[in-house]
């Protein structure tokens, strides 16, 4: 029957999504550490993994939407926890399971993923600073002496010690 593809399919997706959540997890002290390589590898990780939670989600709507047709449910309607509802038994236990665990993992990923924008925005505020500090190092300062003559001020830019690498 089509509830079991339905709750197959929620089954992966929770998995999915608790993957998705182990990998935003551990951004964070990514984030701090500042490994541009490891957080490549991350978000390449996490595309992927984006890439099949919309491919299952999909498959869900389909399969939801059979299953409302079936149990005589108007599409308005065709919610998981109204399906679990008509279906009852085990297998609307099962939805209901189903459905309390995606919730849960979703509430968590949208706060972990709050905090590590805050990070992140962190981090480039941080870069940007220390870009703006070397680029003033680098071209020196110039400042204006009493009566309005212009005057070199000390010279902080840097100089080529060898050309050697």
């Amino acid at each position: 029957m089509t509830a079991e593809k339905l709750i197959s399919n929620l089954e992966d997706l929770t998995k999915n999504y608790r993957q998705l959540l182990d990998l935003v997890r551990k951004e964070k002290q990514l984030l701090i550490d500042a490994n541009i390589d490891f957080i490549n590898e991350s978000n390449f990780q996490k595309e992927v993994l984006l890439t099949k939670i919309q491919e299952l989600d999909a498959h869900r709507v389909d399969y939801a939407s059979e299953v409302a047709d079936k149990l005589n449910i108007s599409k308005g309607d065709a919610r998981l926890l109204n399906i679990a509802n008509h279906l009852g038994g085990a297998q609307g236990d099962k939805l209901r399971s189903q459905h309390a665990a995606l919730e849960m993992i979703l509430k968590r990923l949208s706060e972990i993923n709050k905090d590590n924008a805050i990070y992140a925005e962190a981090a480039v505020h941080t870069v940007s600073k220390a870009l703006e500090s070397i680029r003033e190092t680098l071209m020196g300062q110039k400042t204006y002496q009493n009566k309005g003559k212009y005057q070199q001020g000390t010279d902080k830019s840097g100089h080529l010690v060898s050309k050697e690498a």
